[in-house]
């Protein structure tokens, strides 16, 4: 296949990730194959993407507001977008791992996994390749850190006081989840968790409740849509299949979920939905090959999903260390750090849109203090 990025010297960071749709795996190959090239119909790329073996895909350079500059790489780990569920789970690690590798033999100092792949690997880094060098992160962390902070930019604008809301968390036992649990509950009158795992909601409901927060548990989210004024969608779905009954027609939404969680069939014609766990960089990001567009499909420049972010701002501040392990250990205290590195280097909150768009409301929040 054409278009293989040539190797450099060295490189700081390495991403691993996956297309969430067919579309976005066919321009991922139509950059590789070349310009000379005519773009493959659809039913093509589901037969050859699963036959592609995990490679890089660009090199990508990070300029951080302070002058420093980081070199690195986007590995594609090609998990087919139709093969995300339970039943791919071990072709699905074999790939994740097949990323890894590369990202081992390329000699990157840190490497984030984002999408699925942090999911898959459950902060369980000996799943990985043998490595001498280089560490890994989830990314985890920074994702929370940009969902609590949408949450509060879009209570902010629509006049709804944070402090006396019902919280409800869709797939709150999850890394991100139990994460954004933990940073949002002494702020809220109530929260209401959800999750498929009984057993791991009863214990993070045991945590809050522990300390002071009124909690309510279910496996299913339509006991609680009704009385919810915030949603985190946060599930690990392989598709966007999440249905909110009876939602309260002010309620706040993020879907924070890749793939999305929202199924486009969901009828919530007046709530604010925004996607979630996106930040911005504002010094300079390049990709060669060029895949703005391919790589970063928002209506803003330079938008990238905070799981990958997370690897960029620690190769920045020099901290090549796995910052984000694994479920359950993200605290209000790792958000703030992670967060005020993020902002040392220029890489905020990006500002907010859903489906249809920007939001047109949307406030700039980058001089707000995480509290």
């Amino acid at each position: 296949m054409g278009g293989s990025i040539a190797g450099i010297v060295e490189i700081d960071f390495a991403l691993i990730g996956h297309q969430e749709s067919w579309r976005s795996a066919a321009d991922v190959l139509a950059v590789l194959r070349g310009p000379g090239h005519t773009p493959l119909p659809e039913e093509e790329v589901r037969d050859i993407l699963p036959w592609i073996p995990p490679r890089a895909v660009c090199h990508v350079e990070i300029a951080s507001t302070r002058g420093a500059k980081v070199r690195g790489v986007y590995i594609d780990s090609f998990i087919p977008p139709d093969r995300l569920g339970d039943v791919c789970m071990r072709d699905n690690l074999a790939r994740v791992r097949g990323a890894a590798a590369c990202a081992i033999k390329a000699g990157a100092k840190i490497v984030s996994l984002g999408g699925f792949s942090s999911i898959l690997i459950e902060g369980n880094f000996e799943q990985l390749p043998e490595r001498h060098d280089t560490v890994f992160t989830t990314g985890n962390t920074l994702t929370v850190s940009f969902v609590v902070r949408g949450i509060r930019q879009m209570c902010l604008q629509e006049g709804k006081d944070l402090r006396q809301t019902t919280l409800l968390i869709v797939g709150a036992t999850g890394d991100v989840g139990s994460g954004c649990a933990r940073c949002l509950s002494r702020g809220v009158k109530r929260v209401l968790l959800c999750a498929r795992n009984l057993e791991r909601l009863r214990k993070l409901a045991a945590e809050l409740t522990a300390c002071g927060v009124q909690v309510e548990i279910a496996t299913d989210p339509r006991q609680f849509t009704a009385s919810a004024d915030v949603v985190i969608c946060a599930a690990s779905l392989a598709s966007s299949s999440l249905l909110l009954d009876s939602i309260a027609p002010d309620a706040i939404i993020c879907d924070a979920g890749y793939p999305k969680n929202l199924s486009p069939c969901a009828a919530m014609p007046d709530a604010k939905i925004f996607f979630g766990g996106l930040g911005q960089v504002t010094g300079r990001m390049n990709f060669v090959p060029d895949l703005h567009g391919i790589l970063n499909r928002h209506p803003f420049p330079d938008v990238v999903h905070g799981c990958l972010l997370e690897g960029m701002a620690l190769a920045l501040e020099g901290r090549f260390e796995p910052f984000s392990r694994g479920r359950g250990l993200i605290t209000p205290e790792r958000v703030e750090e992670i967060e005020c590195i993020a902002a040392r280097h220029g890489i905020y909150l990006a500002p907010l849109y859903n489906a249809n768009g920007p939001l047109k409301t949307a406030l700039d929040c980058r001089a707000e203090v995480f509290v």
